[in-house]
């Protein structure tokens, strides 16, 4: 049995209930596509879910505002597919009268929408013989055929996006294209698969090979950067506290913080007093302050690892507002879409 009958034959045995695999409309496949982009089908799925109780179709999520969509966001990491997948709502129902472009050459144009995503959509939804290439997939094709090009350099893209299109099933391209990817989901899984019960273990060159373990080839990463977050959490009479939106480009763009002193390495109490920040909304005001916890909360991003410190400032008197910050009653503090960092302190400490 040729190759894609084999993984067909395998999906249709072991496929996972899902709710995007009980329909064929675009604006829900689009949805779970986004929402799956460097995110794991079990940390997705609620998401999913909530998206679609709470924007049935295109046009509730193209009329819900920004700040919406970032706080039911929260938690899911990598903001920009948020920003994009709102853009590209408003894009769809407002400009396209909330029909889906029908090709992935089209649908390729939408913000957020690149090769992978494009191909899912289209094979799936139109039934259009292109090829899906993601992380399970350019594992399953590498150890089959023993492949050991970088997977992220240009030869490697290039080189695996040519054998994928040779290997499609152009009669079912959509089970095709899921049927690799849960494939590499559930059975040539990163770590330790269990090769002897895989239905393509005869034919496998990277089996036969014993490279199953180092393939596939990646590029070394770049160096992970270390930035340190100081955070001031201001409460005048434990009623309000102070916040600001981070604006520009960089990581969490338009979701609210608290005010921040950043540094390149650790610095004590006494420099975040000396800090402009601090200075500017204390001024000459009494003030109470007390360190959260002595050790840092390591949150890591994908290239870079914030060290971070909570400073509690307690205040009898406003503290000034500056840097576009504003005042916010503590009770309603959670409404705002923060980062999962600072959404995991607000838990904590205001228990609200």
């Amino acid at each position: 049995m040729i190759f894609h009958k084999k993984l067909i034959l395998w999906y249709l045995q072991n496929k996972r209930d899902m709710p995007w695999r009980e329909t064929r409309d675009p604006y829900r496949i689009w949805l779970s596509e986004i929402i799956l982009q460097q995110t794991r089908v079990a940390q997705g799925l609620p998401y999913y879910v909530s998206f679609t109780e709470s924007y049935p179709t295109v046009f509730e999520l193209a009329n819900a505002s920004e700040e919406e969509v970032l706080k039911l966001w929260q938690g899911l990491g990598y903001y920009s597919r948020a920003r994009n997948l709102h853009t590209t709502a408003k894009y769809i129902a407002y400009e396209l009268n909330g029909i889906f472009p029908k090709n992935y050459k089209d649908l390729l144009k939408l913000k957020g929408v690149g090769d992978y995503t494009a191909s899912a959509i289209a094979s799936i939804c139109y039934n259009e013989v292109v090829p899906v290439v993601d992380g399970n997939v350019y594992r399953v094709l590498s150890r089959f055929f023993n492949i050991d090009t970088p997977i992220n350099s240009t030869k490697g893209v290039k080189e695996f996006k040519e054998l994928a299109i040779k290997l499609i099933d152009s009669d079912e391209p959509a089970e095709y294209n899921q049927a690799i990817m849960e494939f590499g989901a559930l059975q040539c899984k990163p770590q330790t698969p269990d090769c002897t019960i895989c239905p393509l273990n005869d034919s496998c060159e990277g089996l036969k090979n014993d490279t199953i373990a180092v393939l596939p080839v990646k590029l070394k990463k770049l160096k992970v950067k270390k930035r340190y977050f100081n955070y001031l959490i201001f409460l005048y009479k434990g009623k309000l506290t102070i916040i600001n939106q981070r604006l520009g480009k960089g990581i969490w763009q338009n979701l609210y913080e608290f005010p921040l002193v950043e540094s390149d390495s650790e610095i004590d109490v006494s420099e975040i007093k000396t800090s402009s920040v601090f200075m500017e909304l204390v001024s000459d005001k009494d003030y109470k302050m007390t360190l959260y916890q002595d050790s840092f909360i390591v949150h890591k991003l994908s290239h870079q690892h914030l060290y971070t410190k909570f400073y509690i400032i307690e205040m009898s008197e406003k503290p000034n507002l500056v840097h576009k910050t504003e005042f916010v009653e503590v009770k309603n503090i959670n409404t705002y879409p923060v980062p999962i960092l600072l959404g995991n302190f607000i838990d904590r400490f205001f228990k609200v």
